[in-house]
């Protein structure tokens, strides 16, 4: 990946699963030309490693050597981050559970604010999705959004998601598995799931794709003007 100088224009977008963030970030990324990185992608990437692998995601020497297994084969294809394998509830499960084990997050945030600092050359700045971006990550984003709806919404979002791509799914499985998920990302001591304390925070229960991005356009030109 080629990189520029470091740049203070970053956009720090949180929330939970299906609440629509990584939709607005590409759209945002897109509008503004911002480089893009869907964080919750690589730790997908290791959960996809671990299970390749044999290895249980909560383990935290099998989730450290997924690690660096992903590290050896970022540096030469980051590629791998847009794999579609890694889309599914499975791997979504197994990203979860790495993700609550702090040398993981450890392992993996020199990746993300490396990105944040140097996106890629003729960008004008970095945008990150993810559960701890304006918290952790990048604690000093020059704008903060926390994207959230609510869990039946969400659920018939993934459901849709996953049932256009082929995969057989129920809605109250989709549910559950999101109960479960938010109950983890929000309880776990490791970078909890909550909004920063200066991050504005948008509902998209009843807005559209073009409504939620006028609503962050809107917000990032008063943060760059």
């Amino acid at each position: 990946m080629t990189m520029s100088s470091s740049n203070s224009k970053i956009i720090a977008i949180d929330g939970p699963a299906a609440s629509g963030k990584g939709t607005l970030a590409r759209a945002l990324a897109d509008a503004l030309d911002f480089a893009y990185m869907d964080t919750g992608a690589l730790y997908r990437a290791v959960g996809f490693e671990v299970l390749f692998a044999g290895g249980n995601p909560e383990s935290e020497s099998d989730a450290l050597h997924g690690c660096n297994i992903l590290s050896q084969k970022l540096n030469s294809d980051d590629t791998i981050l847009s794999n579609p394998d890694l889309r599914n509830d499975k791997i979504g499960n197994a990203a979860s559970k790495v993700a609550a084990i702090q040398s993981v997050r450890d392992a993996l945030l020199d990746i993300q604010r490396n990105f944040a600092k140097n996106p890629a050359i003729g960008k004008a700045g970095a945008i990150l999705d993810g559960r701890d971006i304006g918290t952790v990550v990048c604690p000093r984003a020059s704008l903060k959004l926390y994207i959230t709806a609510n869990m039946e919404i969400r659920a018939k979002r993934r459901m849709k998601e996953l049932q256009s791509k082929g995969f057989g799914v129920t809605y109250k499985a989709v549910l559950e598995d999101m109960r479960v998920r938010d109950a983890r990302d929000k309880g776990r001591k490791a970078a909890p799931l909550m909004p920063s304390g200066d991050a504005i925070v948008i509902d998209t229960s009843d807005l559209s794709q073009g409504q939620m991005l006028e609503k962050a356009l809107e917000y990032a030109k008063k943060a760059f003007s």
